[in-house]
């Protein structure tokens, strides 16, 4: 038995109570469109995600495309962080990172992956998952191409996931492939270094409304087939 002091104690009572009451509005008071409802997705996920993406973009949300990533490694044991969604396409939902970082070396070991975008302000959220794969090479020079010089320069300067140990090591590192590069030179693409496109198996759609009796619409995968359900909050 584990000791009394190892027992997880009341729950803070500030957190306890902390919570907010969804209205037909949202929370944030804007004017909703209708409930959300199984009919929206007759033109299958892509279009009605592109839609709430944009009504994030209208409402001001900071990094609307900011998604968490949940991985899986080699034992099981998941992990979450936040990345950003460079491209969205029927293909699935694309983001860019170091392979060998956490993240990178995970999704080598157990290719699946779910993603979560969630827009409080506006009381929406779409969950994603299936399975993950790299993409070309192409895809990769032309992202990396249209990327700002310093977030290329970090890119080579960062061991991703690894540890350092102090901020000015890393500024150091910084400062040193900055002096390698030089302002004129193009910088390459880094080794072990691209995109990977989660291609969706599920996705379900979430709109907060009161008396926690949201809506949860989930659209799956089966073959070349999709099925479309309610299911309850």
């Amino acid at each position: 038995m584990s000791s009394d002091a190892e027992q997880p104690g009341p729950a803070n009572p500030d957190l306890a109570t902390m919570r907010v009451g969804y209205g037909h509005q949202g929370i944030a008071g804007r004017s909703e469109e209708s409930d959300l409802d199984a009919e929206q997705l007759n033109d299958g996920w892509l279009p009605l995600m592109r839609r709430w993406l944009e009504d994030a973009v209208e409402a001001g949300i900071p990094e609307p495309n900011a998604m968490t990533l949940g991985t899986v490694d080699e034992h099981g044991h998941p992990c979450t962080r936040t990345v950003l969604c460079k491209g969205l396409s029927t293909a699935g939902v694309l983001f860019f990172t170091n392979y060998e970082s956490d993240k990178g070396r995970q999704l080598a070991a157990v290719p699946y992956a779910s993603v979560t975008f969630t827009w409080v302000p506006i009381a929406k959220q779409i969950t994603v998952r299936g399975p993950a794969e790299r993409v070309s090479a192409e895809v990769t020079d032309e992202y990396w191409h249209s990327r700002p010089r310093g977030s290329r320069l970090g890119a080579w300067a960062s061991e991703q996931s690894r540890p350092i140990g102090s901020r000015a090591e890393l500024d150091a590192a910084l400062l040193h492939v900055a002096e390698r590069f030089g302002v004129d030179v193009d910088i390459p693409v880094r080794p072990n270094w691209g995109g990977i496109l989660i291609r969706p198996e599920v996705v379900e759609f979430w709109q907060g409304r009161a008396n926690r009796m949201h809506n949860r619409i989930r659209t799956s995968r089966h073959g070349d087939r999709w099925t479309v359900e309610r299911l309850q909050p």
